[in-house]
């Protein structure tokens, strides 16, 4: 449930969830003999294929994959043979949402339509996500607003062939000819060539005819967006009919969808997600790299932050700044904070669903303060 930077072309052989995607219904799978396919969340190709033309990069990964996945090496090979490299998921990957700055990133998502369609889409699915709700835990608002800003509320789930789209990324990975940046593109290139291997066991497991699936540019499938190893780690059945159908089956999309919160995030039943925050405009901005709560309330007084809101007692915070349109804001965020942004590893990702998810509630968020940037920490 997604998952989404770079530049190059087909010679170069060698992670962003997005939207995207029509549902397509599962016919048959793949022909494979029987086998024990490695868990779902790891990638059993090696972690990097040496330069080479792409004909014998695909033969190395037809191979790699039909002993992994114990899957018929011909079946693969004819799926692969369909397959197009796609400049415009190239392009794509060059112009991600994230990169933007909040002030700019806020508006794509926050706005009436989507409040409204979100509101609506909450009424019509009351019952379904209240299951989910009562068995996992999550708000049905946070469930809601994943769907909100991944497909428009299932109105847009992608256009693009996943094999195709997976396919370009394995073997044609954007590059930037930046030297600092080889590492990262080899360590994408090779996530999504262990994605397309991941959608090979897919077909395997569920039955999907794998060449008809549709959906993001970066490969990312269903109403809520799932990556081939998310669907096979964290998609669950929600409805009871023995499947797991996140195409066509809204209750099994909302129990996957708060599924992979509780075991990929690790969300805390009942907790908050952020409080705003003000900061000493004396101090410079303590800015972690990473986005794990890892801070007790004294750590980041003593940096200068302050909460404007109630915060639980031990709970570990991470600090958050955005570039909003009016001035810096800042905000603490705790573990569920930390829960959304394992969806889409990104700061301002993770503020967009929860502030969608507290207008569609009822509970729009406040103007910024006029001292939230300027005020002494306390």
């Amino acid at each position: 449930m997604s998952l989404k930077n770079f530049f190059l072309r087909i010679s170069a052989v060698a992670f962003t969830l997005v939207a995207a995607g029509c549902a397509m219904p599962p016919p048959t799978s793949l022909p494979t003999p029987p086998a024990t396919s490695p868990a779902p969340g790891t990638n059993p190709l090696p972690p990097a294929y040496p330069k080479m033309p792409l004909e014998q990069a695909r033969a190395m990964f037809v191979r790699d994959t039909a002993a992994a996945y114990g899957l018929d090496p011909q079946a693969i090979r004819a799926v692969l043979d369909r397959a197009e490299i796609r400049e415009g998921i190239i392009n794509a990957m060059a112009r991600p949402a994230e990169a933007k700055p909040w002030r700019d990133y806020r508006p794509i998502f926050m706005t009436e339509a989507r409040i409204a369609g979100g509101r609506k889409f909450m009424a019509d699915n009351a019952d379904a996500l209240a299951r989910a709700q009562s068995r996992f835990g999550v708000p049905a608002e946070i469930i809601t607003a994943i769907i909100g800003v991944e497909t428009s509320y299932g109105a847009n789930k992608g256009s693009y062939p996943v094999v195709d789209a997976l396919y370009t990324l394995a073997f044609a990975y954007p590059r930037s000819g930046d030297p600092a940046k080889a590492e990262r593109e080899d360590r994408r290139e090779a996530f999504f060539r262990g994605e397309l291997a991941q959608l090979f066991a897919l077909g395997k497991e569920t039955g999907f005819d794998i060449s008809q699936l549709k959906g993001s540019y970066a490969g990312a499938m269903g109403w809520g967006q799932f990556m081939p190893s998310s669907y096979r780690e964290f998609a669950v059945d929600g409805d009871g009919d023995g499947k797991r159908d996140l195409f066509n089956s809204t209750d099994d999309v909302f129990a996957s969808i708060a599924n992979y919160f509780v075991k990929k995030g690790g969300w805390v039943r009942g907790a908050p997600v952020t409080v705003r925050a003000a900061h000493d405009p004396a101090m410079a901005a303590f800015e972690p790299e990473a986005l794990d709560p890892i801070y007790t309330l004294a750590e980041l007084r003593a940096q200068g932050y302050r909460p404007l809101g109630a915060v639980p007692a031990g709970a570990p915070m991470v600090p958050l700044r955005f570039d909003g349109a009016s001035g810096p804001e800042y905000w603490l965020g705790f573990r569920n904070f930390y829960a959304i942004t394992r969806y889409n590893i990104s700061k301002h990702y993770a503020m967009a669903v929860y502030q969608l998810a507290e207008s569609i509630a009822g509970r729009d968020i406040p103007p910024l303060p006029v001292a939230s940037g300027t005020a002494p920490a306390q």
